[in-house]
């Protein structure tokens, strides 16, 4: 039991809005089902909005004291995202991370979720709908990979000197400026990827197929969840000025590691010149 809210049962809620509401429109979405938001690579589908009002109900059924946050109810009203530093108990959700994937038919998206209570982040899942697989972890309690019931602690990659690392993230929320600076910075390392899903990104680093992640943007449905999850799992986790990420952070840039010492080394070689 998470600050009562139940991580199973919010793992489930997941697993059934993923196979109600989100694969059977996979590859299936007409012309209207696709909204611009912000921008051209800033989009929502019928499926993120169907998915978010299933999740959305059946926690009210499940943890009715809890305050929900979904990236898609702050799309349509902004004031929502302010209650969560102050909120008691907060679940939030992401429908669908990699919406520009999905809408593209390319099978690089999950569902995430998480549990904040007073300002901390206690709980947080993430969810392949192909596989059916979880990476789960609460507070204090280790990180897991679930793969159909069978649940083993995950196992970060080992720490390697700056020029084998291998890295996932992207830069196109930093200003053009420092963006330039660390385009050039990343010849430092080995291989950088960017998938386009944070929950991709996590799900690599928890997994050990990457030693550190980066990111500009901090909405907390993005990074809370697998924040936890790498926390949990051993790693080094904080915004870009040394600082414990918290979910009140909208900015602040976000540096992920395999340990302290990696940590470090990134952080100098990547962004001490930007």
């Amino acid at each position: 039991m998470t600050a009562s809210v139940d991580i199973e049962t919010l793992a489930g809620i997941l697993r059934d809005a993923a196979a109600r509401e989100i694969m059977p429109r996979y590859r299936s979405l007409g012309a209207d089902d696709i909204r611009e938001k912000t921008s051209a690579i800033d989009l929502v589908t019928e499926a993120d909005e169907a998915a978010e009002r299933f999740i959305k109900a059946r926690c009210a059924e499940h943890f009715p004291d809890a305050l929900f946050i979904g990236e898609e109810s702050v799309a349509a009203d902004k004031a929502l995202l302010a209650k969560l530093a102050d909120a008691d108990l907060a679940i939030v959700v992401d429908p669908i991370d990699g919406t520009a994937n999905f809408a593209a038919g390319l099978p690089a998206f999950g569902v995430m979720a998480s549990v904040v209570s007073k300002g901390r982040t206690v709980g947080g899942i993430l969810f392949d709908p192909f596989g059916g697989d979880f990476l789960l972890a609460e507070h204090g309690a280790g990180a897991f990979m679930d793969r159909k019931g069978e649940r083993s602690r995950i196992a970060l990659a080992p720490a390697v000197p700056l020029d084998e690392m291998i890295g996932a993230g992207g830069v196109s929320y930093f200003a053009k400026e420092r963006r330039r600076a660390i385009f050039s910075n990343l010849a430092k390392v080995r291989l950088v990827a960017n998938y386009r899903c944070a929950i991709f990104e996590y799900w690599a680093m928890a997994t050990g197929s990457v030693h550190f992640l980066f990111f500009g943007n901090l909405m907390p449905w993005d990074h809370l969840a697998g924040a936890l999850i790498v926390s949990e799992g051993g790693g080094a986790v904080r915004r870009l000025d040394g600082s414990a990420y918290l979910p009140s952070h909208v900015d602040g840039g976000l540096l992920v590691a395999t340990d302290e010492s990696s940590w470090k080394a990134l952080d100098q070689a990547l962004f001490a010149d930007a």
